[in-house]
């Protein structure tokens, strides 16, 4: 279409008045009708955990150890290796830096911390990096991960006190770290001697296919380089049960595990262990589990498939796209200067995307051009509306760039 054909479009699609909203990977309402038997009360009679402690009462730092065995299995570490927490692991990862801040890295020469932030990336990781005064290095993600090269350098500076990453479906692109790269993590010689890495396996049972992708674990291969004390894992089943009422977990070194939890003495008397009862007599094991994320995936996976049939009908002679295979989101790149554009007429028409930007620190993009698709949450019918103007509004910025 010409550029006055496409204007002509977008106006008919503005008069429409639209409401919609992509802006978070939020699930929708029937994601979280599969949890409802949860909230039965039989799930938590009797109060009482294998243990016999009345789990309604005061104890247990570190979690239940019949919800630490679920866990184990789910991340495939020692139960001993592991601290069962609350709601959800962006808290886990925010307490876990402020420990740090004011602790190990609380000596850093002219109170510099910079930490390595591959992207596209995570916007809150990069909204806890910047509440916290800590620098932000941009590394370039590549086709299998980061770019280790790169990252093996900058951790010759001995203020690169970490790095932040998802590293199975990252968001916003879905991919997942190759064994080359999980390997290269735990190869990295930093000079900080307290470098860490936060390793937020947030989708580490979120396939869209029976065939999902496949994470070498990373404690497994810092055990060859003897670099176990650098990861600190975190998940949760905020987006297996319910978001905001869910329990969350922590693997790491024994070293680690046993610092977490000198600190949490004075931080915190324990979480809430009628959740974490009811989550492990509900589910029973990882083979369950993995039935009910089944039944999520049936739900959500003809959303991403249509948003990326639209796509390619649409906009393969001027965009890029990931096809993840799991995971919450796609990420789309436009050319460079116009995904704010993009964005913005989309605004203007009543469709609300995370800002452009977002996926990088501070919501610069350097180049313009990545925008995050959140599929989930919109119901199907208002997500085809939502893309295909997403589609009109990508060539509409394309169109008014090329034409200046």
């Amino acid at each position: 279409m010409t550029l006055q054909q496409l204007q002509a479009t977008y106006e008919q699609a503005k008069a429409k008045n639209l409401a919609l909203d992509m802006s978070r990977g939020k699930p929708e309402s029937a994601q979280l009708d599969l949890s409802n038997d949860l909230m039965d009360e039989k799930w938590i009679t009797p109060p009482t955990a294998e243990n016999g402690l009345d789990c309604r009462n005061y104890g247990v730092l570190d979690g239940l150890p019949e919800c630490k065995r679920l866990f184990s299995e789910l991340m495939n570490m020692p139960t001993e290796q592991l601290i069962v927490c609350g709601n959800a692991s962006l808290n886990v990862m925010y307490d876990y830096l402020v420990q740090m801040m004011a602790g190990a890295w609380n000596s850093t020469p002219g109170g510099r911390v910079k930490f390595l932030c591959p992207v596209p990336g995570y916007d809150r990781h990069f909204g806890m990096l910047a509440h916290l005064g800590i620098e932000m290095i941009n590394v370039p993600m590549l086709a299998d991960g980061p770019a280790m090269a790169m990252m093996a350098e900058l951790v010759h500076d001995p203020a690169v006190k970490g790095a932040i990453c998802v590293p199975k479906y990252s968001n916003p692109e879905g991919k997942t770290f190759s064994d080359t790269t999980v390997r290269a993590f735990a190869a990295l010689k930093p000079a900080c001697p307290d470098f860490r890495v936060i390793w937020d396996n947030a989708y580490l049972v979120h396939d869209l296919y029976d065939d999902g992708d496949v994470l070498l674990s990373v404690h497994e291969a810092a055990k060859e380089f003897g670099s176990e004390d650098f990861f600190i894992e975190v998940c949760s089943f905020s987006k297996i049960t319910f978001p905001g009422a869910s329990v969350s977990c922590v693997a790491a070194s024994p070293a680690n595990i046993a610092a977490v939890k000198a600190r949490m003495n004075v931080q915190t008397i324990g979480h809430d262990k009628l959740n974490q009862l009811r989550h492990v007599r509900y589910f029973k094991d990882l083979a369950g589990i993995k039935t009910h994320m089944r039944k999520h995936a049936d739900l959500i996976r003809p959303k991403f498939e249509a948003v990326l049939d639209i796509l390619a009908r649409d906009l393969t002679d001027v965009a890029t796209w990931t096809v993840p295979h799991g995971g919450y989101f796609i990420s789309l790149d436009l050319p460079e200067g116009t995904a704010k554009r993009c964005a913005q007429l989309l605004k203007e028409a009543g469709v609300t995307l995370t800002p452009a930007g977002a996926t990088f620190p501070h919501g610069h993009d350097p180049h313009d051009r990545n925008l995050r698709i959140a599929p989930t949450f919109p119901p199907m019918e208002e997500l085809i509306v939502a893309t295909e103007l997403l589609t009109v509004c990508a060539r509409l910025a394309v169109a008014e760039a090329t034409s200046k």
